[in-house]
Order: C-alpha cells, then structure tokens, then sequence
C-alpha cells in the first residue's frame, strides 16, 4: 500500500514513523518532507500548498491513501481535489477547514451553538477595532488574525499602546498578508492551557491523550510567540472528570455544529482549552495536528494510526481502536537561536547515529536537511527529542539526556519544559 504523507516538519515526521508501524506494512513518501524525514520516507520534491501537482503525482504513482497534515493545503482544499479524482485522504474539507482557517468562523460557531470561550467582538476596520479597545479599556486583551498565520496571529495587548500597536500589525501593516483583514478582539481568559486533539470522522470522535504546549521562546513563558518549543503528555491538569465535561459541553457540540452547518469534520480536530475557574473553554480550534503535541501524543497511541486514519475517511470510526500506552511523553525543541525572529540555515548537526536518531529518545525532524551523510540546520524549530518513560519527570529526563547529546552551533531550547505539569503532579 501506497501512502502519501504531505509536509515537512516534525509533526508529519512522527506520523510518519508511527505510520511505519502499520500492519500493512504501507510504503510512505513525503511531499516535501526534510532531511531527517528521508531516512524513514522517500521525499519528494513537491510545495505541501501545491495542489495541481500533488493531485497528479498522487495519479501517477498511484497512491493508495494521502494523509494531509499542514493547515495551508487543508484550507486550500487539497482533500476536495484528490476526492474528485477519487484519491482518499485523511483530513477536513476545506468548508470543515475553516474551523481552524477562520477564527471568525469558530467565534460566531461558538456563539451560535453555546460553546464555551471567550467573549469577543469582530472588526473589518482598523480604526473601529482601535475606538473599540480604547473604550473598553481592558488589558490584558487579546488580538487575533481572523485567518491563518503560521501559529503567530494571535497578540495580547497588556495596555492601549499595544493594543493599537497590534492593529496596526496586524491590519494595516499586513504582517500576515490578507489574514489580518479581520481581526477578533476578544476577553482574555486565566487559567491552565491543555491541547485536546481527537479523531473525528465526521459523527464519531475520539480524544487522544491531553498534551501541554509550551508557546513562549524563553525560560518562564517570557519572549516572543512560537510554533511550540516543547510538550508533554498527557496534562495532570486534564483530569477524567474534566474529559467527561470537555466531551459533553464542547467535543460533541462542536461535530454537531458542523453537521448543522453542513461541513462535518473529519480527521484530526485540535481543541486549545483553558481550565478557567468557570469550567474548561475554547481558545481556538485547529483543523489538523498540532506540532509539537503530535511529538509527544502520538508515541503513546497503542492502536494502528493508518487503520485509524482510514476509518475516520471511511465513516467507520470506533472508540475501540484507539488505545493508549501507560507512562508519559515529553518532547523538547531544539531551535535556530535567533527563532522566532531571524536565524541562520546550514548548521552542522552533531550527535545523531546515521538516521538521524539517538539510541534511547526519538528524535523527530522538523527544520534539517541531509547532505553527504551529514545533517544540517534548515529552519527555525529543527528538532524535537522526545522521551517516552512511565512517569512524567523520568519521561522530561529522557528527553533532556537526549537534547544534551545534539549540538548545533547558536542552539537554543528551553530548560523548564513540563516544569509547570510536574509541579501539578506533585500537588
């Protein structure tokens, strides 16, 4: 069996070797893919936003199943395309996508169907989201890019100035191109943050184990925004009592919406809670994997991913085939120092065995490219080493073991990865 993974960072990178675990033994090919990545795949040299040459290529070589990863092509409609020409793959359509594509989208879903999450109001006119801010005069507030922007549209103003700073940013200066349009100015809410993602196949779901994201650059959630600079799983804030709500008040709301809508969800649907004093709500919804929790979730699934993805393409999803491992995972990121701002490429990598692992951590590549039998730096978040142990502070000193053994020139990883949830496990 023939299966096409599109993308090339650490997220497909993992899908990928759990993939390899299959039953059917599925031969994999990742479009683009990294350097890393082509030690378990073959890579072809195809834009994950290219979808003419992706439906063809799919044509050509006859793959089987095409399992689409990144926001950009899902938004695009790359599952409508390769649908057409009768290509399954996992992942939402691109009306689905728009739970993810458009945060005025999920906002107004929420409203309209009673989903908890903060109140927010919508501005097309960046003068009238300046007037707004100015008279409600409340900070902490958060400012959102109504479409995508590479996990970095959402600003929180601790005052007026950058309040309008972040307008400004955002809407006039088209830092995210025409994804600062509209922007959602809404409350900002306290609490601690748990990422659910959950396979869904359009009627049934099934949440895979809580994750805990950690967005800062810097030590103590201090510097600018990233992608992710390390997860653990599952969250010891995220009790069973606290699924069993989360499941009742928002993952089943949330696929009837979308069926009321007329755009049912299938694949992975990413829920970022927050456990505020009023009960669990939405922060944002993500049509795809998350990257890094799919680092640190995916080790754990005790199921076969590649059955599971199809069934949810199929409409056959079932809660007994996803089941998870005991123990704890831990994923820390080693990044380009100057990430998220400007970076330099072409690092020399030391410390990794021939295919680009370690013996005792999985390593999961996300920014490397690989030239003569060496690996190089090739992005901002270029690896994620994660743990996998019975315990979450064995499974944070795995990971850790393994980041001191891969070196890089400018390296830089958080050191308090999991600080927070080993704290709560103590408590």
């Amino acid at each position: 069996m023939k299966v096409l993974v599109v993308g090339s960072g650490g997220r497909e990178h993992a899908i990928i070797r759990k993939l390899k675990e299959s039953a059917q033994k599925p031969k994999i090919i990742c479009a683009p893919g990294n350097g890393g990545i082509s030690a378990d795949a073959d890579c072809v040299s195809i834009g994950a936003t290219d979808i003419p040459s992706m439906v063809s290529y799919a044509l050509e070589e006859k793959i089987d199943y095409v399992v689409v990863t990144p926001d950009d092509p899902l938004a695009l409609g790359m599952v409508d395309a390769l649908a057409k020409r009768g290509i399954p793959a996992f992942g939402p359509t691109k009306a689905a996508a728009r739970i993810e594509a458009s945060k005025v989208f999920s906002k107004n879903l929420m409203e309209k169907y009673g989903i908890p999450t903060a109140s927010y109001e919508v501005f097309e006119s960046p003068r009238e989201a300046a007037a707004y801010v100015r008279k409600a005069g409340t900070y902490p507030t958060v400012i959102k890019a109504d479409g995508l922007a590479l996990g970095k549209g959402v600003l929180i103003a601790q005052n007026e100035e950058e309040a309008t700073d972040a307008i400004k940013h955002l809407m006039v200066d088209k830092a995210f191109g025409e994804s600062g349009s509209r922007v959602v100015i809404e409350e900002f809410l306290t609490g601690i943050e748990v990422s659910v993602l959950a396979f869904a196949d359009g009627e049934t779901i099934v949440p895979m184990v809580s994750s805990m994201d950690h967005k800062r650059a810097n030590d103590n959630d201090e510097g600018l925004n990233t992608g992710g600079m390390g997860t653990i799983a599952p969250s010891p804030f995220y009790t069973e009592e606290t699924a069993e709500r989360c499941m009742k008040e928002i993952f089943l709301p949330t696929m009837e919406a979308m069926k009321k809508e007329g755009c049912p969800f299938s694949g992975c649907l990413y829920f970022g809670l927050i456990l505020t004093a009023d009960g669990p709500k939405v922060i944002e919804y993500n049509s795809r994997f998350g990257d890094p929790e799919t680092q640190s979730v995916i080790p754990l699934l005790d199921g076969d991913l590649l059955e599971i993805m199809m069934a949810c393409t199929k409409g056959e999803l079932k809660e007994s085939m996803v089941k998870w491992k005991d123990g704890a995972a831990a994923c820390v990121i080693e990044a380009s120092g100057g990430y998220p701002g400007s970076y330099e490429k072409g690092k020399e990598i030391f410390g990794l065995n021939r295919m680009g692992q370690l013996d005792e951590q999985t390593v999961y590549h996300a920014g490397t490219k690989y030239e003569a039998g060496k690996y190089y730096t090739n992005g901002g978040r270029v690896l994620g080493i994660t743990g996998v142990a019975p315990t979450l502070k064995e499974a944070l000193a795995k990971a850790y073991e393994g980041v001191d053994q891969v070196t890089f020139e400018n390296m830089h990883v958080r050191r308090d990865i999991g600080a927070k949830a080993l704290k709560g496990c103590e408590e």
